[in-house]
């Protein structure tokens, strides 16, 4: 009478609960082919590695076969090895998508040296997450006919239906909330065998039971119970992500808003330009934590790398940020988002505005717009700087595209106020848009030292900041933004809940 854990398998390869899943026979034919290399990608959980262990293990194919993984620093040096060797066999490369572009290459060199020489009794079998070998093909265009590469997506439903079934029948069981089991999983065989695990394991199934038993617990409390063992699991590495580098509470909160839209995706991978073509309100905010670097530096901050790297893998080149484990999306899914916001940090992440602040100056003073577009960027705080919109403004009519931006799109203005700025006719049509905004106290002025006395009346006569040339502008510059920072911290305190909260809560 086999245990319970022996049924529903809560990690390792299942046996008794083993299921065939879509384009098993293809596989199972490629890998018996020596001399033609296989890729296998897709989700994470989805079976990729039990795949592969079981077809080979069919073919009496596994005790030749050497398993690697980029995982484990100690095959670093394995892989390195087969990259050199001319007779190496059968190797397998798990989670091969986490080697370097360097190896990457190699790799796709050597598929096309056995490609070249079919009866070398070679074989290379990469498995790894979505789109992960396209890189591959990305080194070597000639390598994608001479491989087959396998895309698995996520299980369908039936292929759920049968592992519960599966298990019905080893434990003398009839489970009552199989479909609610089909849909929470996702299409995650993982997924699966962990909800019956513990549905079972609520229900004190520990073993096949002589009498058969309709189990009936809610799958709503096997969810709470469950959430309970992720969240020590992947609370942590939410919490990490979702608060960036450094927490930033009168920012953006643009981490907090990737790691919703991953728990929205179906597939356990997120193309993160392709969001932003759907969340253009998120088109600044994100934008720059893509093309700045700043994702890709927060997962290999060293003070966090061992905290976010088990869990997410980013792939700046094709922008695309996946999960390592079905189970942190299971939990992202089930996650209380109103409670968690506030747990990261944020009272609110509403935003009415596209910009946080727009920078208005003389083309003299560029340089000082600049350092201080980079400060406040670094602050996850959005700003309008014309640089950065050159690719957008190009063809379209200047001052059309200027002026909303001055005169509503922007919650503060910021005018840096020299010598030069009223001789700019830029300047006149900017300063024109906003002016009316003073009286709603959205018009924040930095006056240049050089600047005399009387000048910018007007302005003058609201609270401003200064600036002095003749000293070092970099820590005065960063003053003025953490000024800025606060300024925005306060406003952030005031705005509405959050609207991702209130979305999540509802959903």
């Amino acid at each position: 009478m086999p245990n319970l854990e022996e049924v529903f398998r809560r990690q390792g390869t299942p046996t008794i609960t083993f299921v065939e899943p879509s384009r098993y026979s293809e596989i199972r034919l490629a890998l018996r082919e020596i001399g033609r290399c296989v890729v296998i990608e897709g989700p994470s959980g989805i079976g990729k590695s039990t795949i592969v262990d079981r077809a080979l293990t069919e073919l009496g194919m596994e005790t030749n076969a050497l398993t690697l993984s980029a995982r484990k620093p100690d095959d670093f040096g394995l892989i390195e090895e087969i990259l050199k060797e001319g007779r190496l066999g059968t190797v397998i490369v798990d989670d091969f998508h986490r080697l370097n572009d360097d190896i990457k290459r190699r790799l796709a060199d050597k598929m096309k040296v056995i490609a070249d020489d079919p009866d070398s009794g070679n074989k290379l079998i990469l498995v790894g997450i979505n789109k992960a070998g396209d890189r591959l093909v990305d080194f070597a265009p000639d390598v994608a006919m001479r491989i087959d590469i396998f895309r698995l997506e996520s299980n369908p439903p039936e292929k759920i239906l049968e592992l519960i079934e599966l298990g019905e029948a080893a434990l003398n069981i009839s489970i009552r909330a199989r479909q609610e089991i089909m849909s929470r999983s996702q299409g995650s065989f993982q997924i699966a065998q962990v909800l019956c695990y513990n549905l079972c394991a609520r229900e004190g199934v520990e073993q096949t039971l002589a009498a058969q038993r309709i189990l009936s617990v809610s799958i709503d409390v096997v969810i709470e119970r469950v959430m309970e063992d992720l969240g020590r699991q992947f609370g942590p590495a939410c919490l990490a992500f979702a608060r960036g580098s450094r927490l930033r509470r009168e920012g953006r909160a643009p981490y907090l808003h990737i790691l919703r839209w991953m728990a929205d995706t179906s597939d356990w991978s997120l193309d993160l330009s392709e969001e932003l073509r759907q969340h253009s309100e998120h088109r600044i905010s994100i934008g720059q934590v893509i093309e700045k670097g700043f994702l890709t530096n927060l997962l290999n901050d060293p003070d966090k790398r061992h905290i976010l790297e088990p869990h997410f893998h980013y792939d700046s080149n094709s922008t695309v940020l996946s999960v390592e484990d079905p189970k942190l999306i299971f939990y992202l899914k089930n996650l209380v988002w109103r409670a968690f916001t506030k747990k990261v940090g944020f009272s609110s992440v509403f935003f009415q505005r596209p910009y946080d602040f727009a920078l208005s100056f003389a083309g003299a003073d560029r340089h000082i717009a600049e350092q201080l577009r980079n400060l406040l960027a670094e602050r996850e705080l959005t700003v309008f700087y014309d640089n950065d919109e050159q690719h957008r403004i190009i063809a379209e009519n200047v001052e059309d595209y200027l002026v909303p931006i001055y005169r509503t799109e922007a919650l503060f203005v910021l005018p840096i106020l020299s010598p030069a700025y009223p001789t700019r006719i830029w300047a006149k049509i900017e300063s024109d848009a906003f002016k009316e905004r003073f009286g709603e106290g959205a018009v924040i002025p930095i006056k240049l030292n050089t600047v005399a006395e009387g000048f910018f009346n007007a302005y003058m006569d609201y609270g401003y900041l200064t600036l002095d040339q003749d000293k070092d502008l970099e820590p005065q510059l960063g003053a003025i933004a953490e000024t800025l920072s606060r300024r925005m911290l306060a406003e952030r305190a005031e705005a509405p809940i959050s609207a991702l909260a209130e979305d999540a809560a509802a959903s």
